[in-house]
């Protein structure tokens, strides 16, 4: 494997431009570039793989999703060494990040075999049914065809190459062509080289697995634009999501992107919680803020408290955790300054107060904390923005209604969380309805920044937090995104799948 190349059907293929990472340390290295032309011949090496594939049984895709796992762990070292180069991440958090990765892959793999996502269903003919009799009828959830997925800046192996978008997608039996980030294409080559080499130990098309490299917005497009591409997942900004959701709405045959887009997370702060533990609540939500330098979807980025002295001890342990903070690396540059230019926005609006300044350069980030009147957050939906990176914004209502509006306001999100104690079960349960409605995971007394891979997890959430609200990028659930329901009438059973005979 040559690492700076692309992987099209089991082959590493270079090309003649090329484009370079930027590695927190060192000298950068070159990787090529990739083309339309380069989607093209995998998203048709994918089309062509896919019969097979559907076909392979649910434990022979299970053994596949298990090998998988195997290989990215036995190369643990080597995706940690390149891993914290390029992104700047601890290796702590890269070899927790393989864990979480590998784990789905084995969530996945337990999933299929059970067999209850196919959701199978009969209903027996009925021949002497008056006045009309039934045909017999069968159901059950098939894969969809190729699928693309857009590896993710802030999970450089969990939403990546082998992240839960492609764990689910190959469990459903569709092939998957990647397209890598750009702040880590060395780490993602190692990952999926690994997938390559499970693809051919199972004997499978090369096909069921691509890689191609960015270093150009042309490829990014051509990939959810290509004829023979079904269903897309995404992790990412709002803005580059809705370029590519709308790519996708407009083409002669519409499909389903599947965007994860992030959110401000708020988290509401109830009076006797706040009266209880306020200083603690602070503290804790200043770590929430500043893990992984801000840089989770799940970044509780808004603090909702009604006016008082409590929420003024909030303020100031949150403040003072946030001064204590260390600097820490963005991913990349244009990450740094985007949350530069983000928290200066919020220092620049009418009404909000800078209780915390931080100076920020290049690519470090240390965090930032501001205050603002709920009337003012109101009336300017700017400040309901996303700030990715370690900055807080608190805002105050006068009363509890005026904390509802602002639960009412908010766009979509990922989470919502709510911080009581047992006095404020009322004010909590006249909240819960609007949070619900808001959002696709609702939590009391913790902080969002930490997503299980479980069954029962959802994350995702009404737009922009994601594209469809219906699914989720994380957990079990996650494999309806690539499967599409299908009816048999009359069929015989020589003609049915496999795993409805």
């Amino acid at each position: 494997m040559t690492i700076g190349q692309h992987l099209i059907a089991g082959t590493w293929t270079g090309a003649d431009d090329t484009f370079t990472n930027a590695p927190i340390s060192g000298p950068p290295d070159a990787f090529a570039k990739g083309s339309p032309a380069l989607v093209d011949a995998a998203a048709t090496a994918a089309e062509a793989a896919f019969s097979a594939f559907a076909e392979t049984t649910r434990g022979e895709r299970a053994e596949l999703l298990r090998d998988i796992a195997s290989r990215i762990d036995a190369r643990g070292e080597a995706i940690t060494a390149i891993g914290t180069r390029e992104t700047g991440l601890p290796a702590a958090r890269l070899d927790g990040e393989r864990g979480r990765t590998v784990g789905q892959l084995r969530l996945f793999a337990d999933h299929i075999e059970a067999g209850g996502y196919l959701d199978r269903r009969h209903d027996p003919a009925l021949p002497d049914r008056a006045p009309l009799p039934r045909p017999s009828l069968h159901m059950m959830q098939r894969p969809v065809g190729p699928v693309a997925v857009f590896g993710a800046s802030n999970f450089p192996l969990a939403f990546s190459v082998a992240g839960g978008d492609t764990a689910s997608a190959l469990a459903a039996g569709c092939p998957v062509v990647v397209k890598g980030h750009e702040a880590h294409p060395g780490t993602s080559a190692i990952v999926a080289e690994a997938i390559a080499e499970a693809v051919a130990a199972a004997g499978l098309p090369g096909g069921v697995f691509s890689l191609v490299h960015g270093g150009d917005h042309a490829v990014g497009s051509s990939l959810v634009s290509h004829p023979l591409i079904r269903a897309v997942g995404f992790t990412g900004s709002l803005g580059a999501g809705r370029a590519l959701f709308d790519i996708c709405a407009a083409r002669p045959e519409p499909i389903p992107f599947f965007g994860e887009l992030g959110s401000v997370n708020p988290v509401f702060l109830m009076s006797s919680a706040l009266a209880a533990r306020a200083q603690e609540i602070g503290q804790a939500w200043a770590a929430s803020l500043t893990m992984g330098a801000g840089q989770f979807c799940t970044n509780p980025g808004i603090a909702v408290a009604l006016r008082g002295s409590d929420a003024d001890t909030f303020a100031a342990a949150a403040g003072a955790a946030l001064a204590e903070a260390p600097v820490q690396s963005m991913l990349t540059e244009g990450i740094a300054s985007s949350y530069q230019a983000g928290r200066d926005s919020l220092a620049a609006t009418g009404g909000v107060e800078t209780l915390l300044a931080s100076q920020n350069a290049a690519r470090a980030a240390a965090p930032d904390l501001f205050r603002v009147a709920a009337r003012d957050w109101l009336s300017r939906a700017e400040l309901s923005h996303e700030v990715f990176g370690p900055s807080g914004l608190l805002v105050i209502a006068e009363d509890f209604e005026e904390m509802r509006d602002v639960a009412g306001t908010l766009p979509g999100q990922l989470t919502a969380t709510i911080q009581m104690d047992e006095a404020d079960t009322d004010a909590a349960r006249a909240l819960v309805p609007v949070l619900e409605r808001k959002a696709g995971r609702l939590l009391v007394n913790g902080f969002p920044t930490g997503v299980e891979v479980a069954d029962a997890m959802v994350h995702g959430g009404p737009y922009p937090a994601s594209t469809n609200f219906g699914h989720t990028s994380v957990g079990t659930l996650a494999i309806r995104r690539w499967l599409r329901p299908v009816c048999y009438q009359n069929m015989p059973d020589a003609l049915l799948p496999v795993d409805l005979r």
